[in-house]
């Protein structure tokens, strides 16, 4: 699997995902410049976190006019996977690659804590072999990760089963006092409706070992490289 992480200026979990994939998975990764418009023989792009050009005017509206979106725009529609993490998930929002918008949080504090989410679907690319109720321990790390979405979008959402992950209790049960930034629904991540493109405000980056305190973020790792597998038989 050949991993593109997306790097804008401001830009700051792109070495903490090629951790991931290339120190511990073993995966070959390369980082793909703003003004870059030919992403080649990519299996997988990331949009990483950070505060791409410093979140000004809005979270993710400067790169989504950058060269580089138009490349990973043609890359999703030709079915190749894409994955936005915190400051990325708001970016694919942006480029209109996924549905809703991302709030300021509820609590209007940033909060950086460990999550539990649970999985909603396992037909996705970046699901496949995980369980339906599945919980999975991430850190978050932002002040606008509150999910939004207008009552027709979160119908669309709900019936065609691309809500990916939901805060929920370690017990996987999903409630208030489980939802770090009053998320609609609990909302922590959506895919698209071929399930190619995910977006997730949790970091399954900083969840790649137990020195880190958990590693349950190689699950969604692993599934990606699943998936292409399965594409590729």
């Amino acid at each position: 699997m050949k991993t593109g992480i997306v790097v804008f200026p401001g830009t700051w979990s792109d070495r903490d995902c090629a951790y991931a994939l290339h120190d511990v998975l073993g995966e070959p990764v390369r980082y793909v410049g703003h003004r870059e418009r030919d992403l080649g023989d990519l299996d997988l792009v990331i949009l990483p976190g950070g505060f791409s050009y410093g979140d000004y005017l809005r979270c993710g509206a400067i790169a989504r006019f950058t060269p580089v979106m138009e490349a990973v725009a043609r890359f999703a529609q030709d079915g190749g996977l894409v994955l936005g993490i915190c400051n990325g998930f708001q970016v694919l929002q942006e480029a209109r690659l996924l549905p809703g918008a991302l709030l300021r949080n509820a609590s209007c504090e940033f909060r950086c804590e460990w999550v539990s989410l649970r999985v909603e679907q396992t037909w996705s690319a970046f699901t496949q072999g995980m369980r339906p109720g599945q919980v999975l321990s991430l850190p978050i790390s932002h002040g606008e990760g509150n999910f939004y979405a207008d009552p027709a979008t979160l119908e669309v959402l709900q019936t065609n089963d691309r809500i990916v992950f939901r805060y929920a209790t370690p017990q996987g049960q999903v409630a208030p006092q489980a939802n770090p930034n009053g998320s609609t629904a609990g909302i922590a991540g959506i895919c698209n409706a071929r399930g190619n493109v995910l977006g997730l405000m949790p970091h399954p980056e900083r969840a790649c070992e137990a020195l880190l305190g958990g590693s349950d973020g190689l699950v969604l790792f692993r599934a990606a490289v699943m998936a292409l597998q399965a594409a590729a038989v």
